[in-house]
């Protein structure tokens, strides 16, 4: 079977919505910790179990994937992903009967392992089906399917959550939804089939070297994505903005900035990806910086838009970039590094502002002034590193 030429539209459907699982872990919650933290009042240390129930998931991905990868390459994607889809609605709906909350938190845990599997998988089938410019398109509407799913994700969760604290957990059955279409449209691709694309420079050794920046990168673009959603919030205290509507215009302002430089990838990928890391991270740097110097709602929005584009530029630069390097047989351990280092950063987003600003929220624009620094330097280097690149070639 020509894999390339066969898949299409369902199966694209298919792995993005996929990929869109491992962030309903990470925001389900949000919106009914306060009901947990009632209901678990008479716990001991509740306070803490609660929160980590909520950001575990994301821990155990960034831990696990490269596992993950590891079996994807060696078992096949999709007999791996089938049952990952099975284990993540049975340790999604857990919660709706058990009364243990350390229960929950291990539950939690296996929801995290699942997720892992799950995101890894689809993005090596991505990378299996698809090559240049069809595999350039998925991977910007995968970071446009999991940045806009978040939202949503969110709004139904507190829908949900206003019949109780448990009821969100129902949404996990999608994975049962979901397994019986991915069994009957997805196929295991040829082993050995490699796609060749211009960025590659594949051989068989892992390129550990090529890719590790890519890696480190993924981290930082994790921390960046979630900066917006988490600290906007406090920035609309700062300038005494309540309003619902007000509140929903700036993050809705962001998704559409995510939207843009997502879709906006696929027009500039001609670019080497140095120089698509330096405009994205020039943007998500400048975005930052103006959010911390903010001083009326209609900057704020200016800014998360600015960052927004950034932040959009960011993932399917590094996915393509990545993808390229490796071929059919070590794709799903590529896949499986990105996804760690990429759900690493967004678990480690709030405590790197929490850190810088010692938990005091008065200093949030110094932190985010910090971090848009790094941003702009971290441009600086991708900009040299593009040069450096093309002197090479030149000679």
């Amino acid at each position: 079977m020509d894999v390339e030429r066969n898949a299409g539209f369902t199966q694209s459907l298919l792995l993005l919505l996929g990929s869109c699982l491992p962030v309903l872990g990470a925001v389900l919650l949000a919106p009914v910790m306060p009901g947990m933290q009632a209901h678990f009042a008479d716990t001991p240390g509740a306070s803490v179990l609660v929160p980590i129930a909520l950001t575990l998931p994301a821990l155990m991905i960034a831990l696990l994937a490269p596992f993950a990868g590891v079996l994807a390459d060696r078992l096949g994607r999709r007999r791996l992903l089938l049952a990952a889809m099975l284990l993540y609605s049975v340790f999604g709906l857990l919660p709706i009967w058990l009364e243990s909350l350390s229960a929950i938190v291990i539950s939690r845990a296996g929801i995290g392992l699942a997720e892992a599997v799950i995101m890894t998988c689809c993005t090596a089938l991505m990378g299996d089906y698809y090559s240049g410019a069809r595999r350039e398109r998925l991977f910007a509407l995968q970071m446009v399917a999991t940045s806009m799913s978040a939202t949503l994700f969110i709004a139904l969760g507190g829908v949900l959550g206003e019949s109780g604290w448990r009821t969100p957990f129902t949404l996990y059955a999608v994975g049962l939804l979901l397994l019986p279409l991915m069994a009957r449209w997805l196929w295991e691709p040829r082993r050995g089939q490699a796609m060749v694309d211009g960025w590659n420079s594949i051989s068989s050794q892992f390129p550990w070297r090529n890719l590790t920046p890519a890696y480190v990168l993924a981290v930082m673009t994790g921390v960046s994505l979630f900066i917006v959603p988490i600290q906007t919030g406090h920035l609309l205290n700062v300038l005494h903005v309540d309003s619902p509507r007000q509140i929903g215009l700036t993050m809705g302002a962001n998704q559409f900035g995510v939207l843009v430089g997502s879709l906006g990838f696929p027009l500039l990928a001609r670019w080497r990806p140095q120089h698509l890391l330096t405009l994205a991270f020039i943007l998500a740097g400048a975005g930052g910086g103006l959010m911390a110097l903010a001083a009326s709602h209609t900057m704020l929005v200016i800014a998360v838009t600015i960052n927004g584009v950034g932040v959009g530029l960011m993932m399917p630069t590094l996915l393509t970039w990545i993808m390229s390097q490796v071929d059919f047989s070590q794709r799903g351990y590529a896949a499986g590094g990105f996804t760690a280092a990429f759900f690493a950063g967004e678990f480690a987003s709030p405590l790197v502002v929490l850190a810088i600003t010692e938990g005091a929220k008065v200093e949030l624009a110094t932190a985010l002034l910090v971090l848009a620094s790094v941003q702009l330097l971290i441009a600086l280097a991708c900009l040299a590193a593009g040069l450096k690149s093309r002197r090479i070639l030149a000679t």
